[in-house]
This record gives C-alpha cells, structure tokens and sequence, in this order.
C-alpha cells in the first residue's frame, strides 16, 4: 500500500509518500480500507515535536473508509461497513494518511449513507465541540435536537474547524448561538454555519453586543483564545456559566479575577479530546453519529466549512496548508489515483 510516513519531527518536509505492507488488525481490530484523511492542526503540532514510540509515523488522526478486514473478537459483520475513524493516531504509528489503516473497533463508527468527506471531518473538530457544549455545570451531557433549549452559546471564532463544528452541533440541539469573527468573509461563513448572531469582534464592542442579545450573559462559550478573550468573557457568563478553552491561540497563558468569577460560580473548564472522560467521549462518539444520520451536520462551503482537497502524495502541501491557518478543512484523498 501507499502510506505517508515520517522518521524524524520537522517541518512538512519530513513527509514521504512509501510503500508499506498492508497491516493487518489484530484483536479487536478492524482494517479500513481508507477513501479521506482529515487534516488537523494536531498533526502538523505531531509532527514537529511529539515523539516517535515505533520509530516512525503515519499521521492523520480522522478519516473515512470502508472496513475490509477485522481482528479476532471483532463482529464478520462489519466487513464492507462505511466508518468514520477517529484518534487513529494517538499512540499508534497507524494514522489515517494512507490506503489502509488498523484502528481499535470502537474508533471505527458506521457512517451509514454519509459522505465520506463529512466522515474525515467529524473526529477531532465534532469530538472537541461536544465536549465544549457539555462540560459546563448546567450544560446536558448529552446533546440532541432540543437538549440545549433555552440556552445561549458564545462561540469565539466561528469560522474555525471547531467553531463551526460548535455552531451547528449547538444549532442542532436548538441552542441561541452567537459567535464572534474578524471580517464580513468569516461573519458569512459562520451565518451560513447556522449561527444566530455574529459578531466582528474587529468592529464591534463584543460585550455590549452580546449583552444585547443575552442580557443576563451566556450559558457557555467555546473558546479558542482564552489569552485574548478573557476579559471579555469574564463579563459574558451568566451565573453557572463555563468558559470551555479547547486551545491556546494568541498566547499560551491567561490571567483571571478572581471576585468576578467566584460571585457566579464559573467555571473554566480546559478541553484536549484525547484525554478527556472516557464515558464523555462515547457519548460524543454517540451523539455525533446521531447529528449525522438526522441530518444535523453538514460540511462544505454552503454550511461555513469550505473544502480544501488534496492527493495523498501532497500531504505535506496539505499540513503547509492548516499550519498556514487555512479557512475551512483541509482533507486528503487516500484512494489511489
């Protein structure tokens, strides 16, 4: 099989495109014959600076794909099962970024009649915006159509990978969703994610304009840039109310008062999917695949998330491509050419 592979952590560089023998899953295994790799800023992060416990790495923790084989213990059944995978390559060489990959059976979710491009897209951004949406004290633990009802959601960047997942996840459990962006372009892409409101943040004064909307503050708020948005946020929960940081962009650090958070009771609440709850996570991988075969989650252009595609040998292009913050997802095409 064709296989992305790198030895040593570096710039995109480090990526080539070998010939590999096709893996076979072991207990508890299944092989996915792959269709689409997502491409997500954890893998160029991986791939500059993680270690390499085999010696080697195939990265790319998302995809799509039809199940040709499985491991011992593992249901015949699923053979010839459309899936979405997801943490494939989290302390395991065996990513996503080639013809075939092995993942434990539980990371392999049946997709049903979905494209596999929305499969590729729905492991770290979906996964990540679920537990946002539920971390809060006063947030439901698990999300579907009416669980957020009556709720307000704050999500700061919604133009993003995460944030958009956010926005029509929340959307989907009929959540208000305001979200914050830097231009006219994202507000267009948010709106079209479903959002409520948007606000630019360039633009506008954010507190005021959410307070307009939420006078008595938001439920939760998603957030990307807990460096930056701090104050702002400080004064945006309602009592109860969580500030979810699911990344560090803008500075790797933030200050917080104290008094102004103790009166409502906030929480912050920090977010890295690979190591949250296990049963928060099976929930997520639940919910998600729900949202999917209800229809409630869509990707491409017309729903905010703009396509970015490229050949399984311009994979370095394409994590060039998400380490340059692209606008939209990034996904490769691991079929053959």
């Amino acid at each position: 099989m064709k296989a992305i592979v790198y030895e040593h952590t570096g710039d995109p560089s480090v990526l080539k495109l070998v010939d590999r023998p096709v893996p076979e899953p072991g207990r508890g295994e299944v092989l996915v014959r792959m269709a689409v790799s997502g491409v997500n800023p954890t893998d160029w992060k991986a791939r500059r600076q993680w270690p390499l416990p085999a010696g080697w790495q195939t990265p790319g923790q998302d995809g799509a794909g039809v199940v040709e084989a499985v491991g011992e213990g593992v249901d015949q059944g699923l053979i010839g099962e459309r899936v979405w995978i997801w943490e494939a390559a989290w302390q395991r060489p065996w990513g996503t970024a080639a013809e075939y990959t092995v993942v434990p059976v539980r990371q392999a979710v049946r997709l049903g009649s979905a494209s596999f491009d929305l499969g590729a897209c729905l492991g770290i951004p979906f996964l990540t915006a679920h537990r946002c949406l539920t971390a809060g004290e006063y947030m439901p633990d698990s999300l579907h159509v009416g669980a957020l009802s009556g709720h307000v959601v704050l999500v700061q960047g919604g133009a993003g990978a995460v944030g958009n997942a956010a926005i029509q996840l929340a959307r989907w459990a009929d959540a208000c969703v305001v979200t914050t962006v830097s231009s006219p372009e994202k507000a267009q892409l948010a709106a079209a994610a479903g959002a409520s409101f948007v606000v630019n943040y360039r633009e506008q004064d954010v507190v005021k304009e959410v307070r307009k909307i939420a006078p008595d503050g938001v439920h939760t708020i998603v957030e990307v840039s807990a460096a930056r948005n701090a104050a702002t946020d400080v004064q945006l929960l309602r009592p109860g109310g969580a500030v979810c940081v699911y990344a560090d962009d803008g500075g790797a650090e933030v200050t917080l008062p104290i008094r102004p958070l103790m009166v409502p009771n906030a929480r912050w609440q920090f977010v890295l999917v690979y190591t949250e709850p296990k049963a928060a996570k099976a929930q997520a991988v639940t919910d998600v695949t729900a949202a999917v075969t209800r229809g409630g989650v869509r990707v491409g252009e017309e729903v905010g998330l703009p396509l970015h595609r490229y050949p399984l040998a311009e994979t370095a292009a394409a994590h060039q491509a998400v380490e340059d913050s692209v606008v939209g997802k990034v996904l490769v095409s691991t079929a053959e050419e």
